[in-house]
């Protein structure tokens, strides 16, 4: 592990509420930035967010069907909502991520509700539908005033948007419109989340 990594994590710079970005290597992830209006290898085609166990764990929680290591609470590898050790996920993606902190810290009822909500939906199937209808600029919000939101299955900035909207920071009266680029954009414009770093 190299010592970048591990200060991140001793020194408590991410926090509960954070949210990860990530700009893949692979043509899945040109296909999604070109899709949502990003660039290949700098735009997001896939975002996470980091949330705490019922223990006080801090990990990373994201919905993937492309994880190649096993969920920490679940211990499995499988195609849905699953949760990370951060070093571990940045050790196993191929391409940059970036770190997006929360504009403050969550108070404690709120970082209640995000531990709340992030248990009960783990383990949810990954949503590649939802996840195909919210490219572009108009499709998802047509898409969204034609369907309700929808957690019975989950892609990845759906996750992250419901999170940040049952905590209170972020409402959104439908999560599943928000694709990364879009929902990156938007915590950015509206400064809910800060400048980010890159991890790697």
């Amino acid at each position: 592990m190299s010592p970048r990594k591990k200060l991140v994590v001793e020194e408590k710079v991410v926090k509960a509420g954070d949210v990860l970005g990530f700009s893949g290597c692979g043509f899945a992830s040109a296909v999604i930035n070109l899709a949502t209006y990003g660039i290949p290898g700098f735009g997001c085609s896939h975002v996470a967010i980091f949330g705490e166990t019922d223990d006080k764990r801090l990990l990373v929680f994201e919905s993937t069907s492309l994880s190649s290591i096993p969920c920490v609470i679940r211990g499995s590898v499988f195609s849905g909502t699953q949760a990370h050790e951060l070093d571990a996920m940045l050790q196993s993606y191929d391409g940059k991520v970036y770190h997006y902190p929360l504009y403050r810290p969550l108070y404690v009822a709120e970082n209640e509700r995000l531990t709340q909500f992030l248990m009960e939906t783990l383990g949810t199937s990954y949503d590649m539908t939802g996840a195909f209808r919210t490219a572009g600029v108009g499709l998802s919000w047509v898409e969204s005033l034609l369907r309700p939101q929808d957690l019975t299955q989950i892609f990845c900035s759906e996750w992250v948007a419901s999170a940040l909207s049952v905590v209170g920071i972020c409402p959104t009266s439908n999560a599943s419109r928000w694709n990364p680029n879009r929902l990156i954009r938007h915590l950015r414009r509206n400064q809910i989340v800060c400048k980010p770093r890159r991890l790697k």
